[in-house]
């Protein structure tokens, strides 16, 4: 089974790109509170984002390994006000970046796939744990599904949140 984990809630700071944001310490015990959903014994992986990392360092006391390729969708540095509709933007059109400096979602979504195919891989027959990100998590899904990209899941997510894929 695989696990994949959204991070806790970070602290956005505007004019600090969001792959740069820490955890917001108010909600670490929303991210305690999935301790208890997780499987004991699965391999541990992390975008290397400090909001994943941290999430995972707050969930397993075990070794969890550190992925370039689990980072979230890239946006660069600006922020955005109308951010939901862009990202809506992104899904709609995978292959063009949705605002200027982001990467094309299709290229996360390669990404992504990728880097959890080899983790598939290297640990089949056991469970695996991963902390990231919403967007990237919602495009997988799509991917190991084959079931368009989940709009109003992705929508909906909490933060922290588990989403479950048997893989």
């Amino acid at each position: 089974m695989l696990f994949l984990v959204r991070h806790g809630r970070p602290i956005q700071v505007r004019g600090v790109a969001a792959e740069h944001w820490e955890l917001d310490p108010a909600g670490f015990d929303d991210v305690w509170a999935l301790r208890d959903r997780l499987p004991v014994g699965a391999a541990w992986y992390s975008s290397p984002e400090p909001k994943a990392q941290q999430t995972a360092q707050l969930l397993t006391d075990g070794d969890v390994g550190v992925v370039d390729a689990l980072r979230e969708h890239r946006r660069g540095e600006a922020w955005v006000e109308d951010f939901h509709p862009t990202v809506e933007r992104a899904f709609a059109e995978p292959t063009v970046p949705a605002y200027d400096g982001w990467e094309p979602l299709e290229e996360c979504r390669a990404r992504v796939t990728k880097a959890v195919a080899g983790i598939l891989s290297a640990h089949a027959g056991e469970d695996a744990v991963l902390i990231g990100h919403g967007t990237a998590w919602t495009v997988l899904v799509s991917e190991l599904t084959g079931t368009p990209p989940d709009l109003a899941r992705w929508r909906d997510l909490a933060f922290p949140d588990l989403i479950t894929v048997d893989a």
